[in-house]
């Protein structure tokens, strides 16, 4: 696990370089403004929601003594609330929205991996639709999964000492999820939903690991929202081809043979 999470991180190293060897910094116009427009979005919201909210968790406590205290802390947790919250859904409407145009770039990246090993290895062609509909798919079912753990984790966080690895629980989580909508922009061309769930699941430690980055660099004001998702998809497609072609998953692929992988 902590291998594969290191490659995951690793893979971000040269994600530049090959983006401008490969001229792929056309196809990010559109993702970008999606993700500049939506995180401009939820910012407003955070800044806007935080003191309703606040205020409305701090009228669950009745009594005197203590309410001026209380009042502060559900301040400070309704923009917690907001902000964890409102990344989750942002990761998840941001590469959705983006499937169609992050699935030529990774196509492009792997025919670049494989140009000299195999020159003629098959995948699925899909259209602009069944890439939006499966991006669609697998994040809506990412999300419900993410904010089922998130939401308890989220009170947990304000307990002392178990909040701490409450925190830590919920970066990871995150990371993880976010790591798999990267690598299914790959695995879209070789695998159906279902094996899909599969494969990501045994190699956890690479979706973690592409995660975490992802996450940090999001930290980084306006310029965030802007390389992101451009740097994590060509590193995300880079170990997705690598894993596939470990595991003989990449030469003669056919319909029948995806089938064979599926479920």
């Amino acid at each position: 696990m902590i291998k594969n999470i290191i490659s995951g991180i690793k893979a971000y190293f040269g994600g530049f370089a090959l983006i401008s060897k490969l001229r792929l910094w056309k196809y990010f116009a559109i993702p970008i403004l999606i993700s500049f427009l939506t995180g401009i979005l939820f910012f407003t919201l955070a800044w806007f929601l935080s003191n309703p909210i606040g205020n409305f968790i701090a009228k669950v406590w009745i009594w005197d003594w203590g309410s001026e205290t209380f009042a502060i802390i559900s301040k400070y947790f309704s923009i917690l609330l907001i902000l964890a919250l409102g990344l989750v859904l942002y990761k998840h409407i941001v590469m959705a929205l983006s499937a169609p145009f992050m699935s030529p770039v990774s196509e492009k990246v792997e025919a670049h991996l494989l140009k000299d090993k195999y020159p003629h290895h098959q995948h699925r062609n899909t259209s602009f639709k069944e890439q939006l509909m499966r991006g669609i798919r697998i994040n809506v079912r990412n999300l419900c999964r993410e904010l089922l753990f998130i939401i308890p984790l989220l009170i947990l966080s304000l307990i002392p000492v178990i909040g701490i690895v409450a925190t830590i629980l919920i970066f990871v989580i995150q990371a993880y999820y976010v790591g798999f909508g990267n690598m299914d922009y790959t695995m879209e061309r070789h695998f159906k939903y279902a094996s899909s769930i599969k494969f990501v699941r045994e190699h956890r430690g690479i979706a973690i690991g592409n995660g975490i980055v992802f996450m940090l660099m999001l930290f980084i004001p306006i310029l965030g929202f802007i390389i992101t998702l451009p740097v994590s998809v060509v590193a995300a497609s880079t170990e997705t081809v690598k894993l596939l072609d470990q595991e003989g998953l990449i030469v003669g692929e056919t319909a029948d043979t995806f089938s064979k992988h599926e479920g």
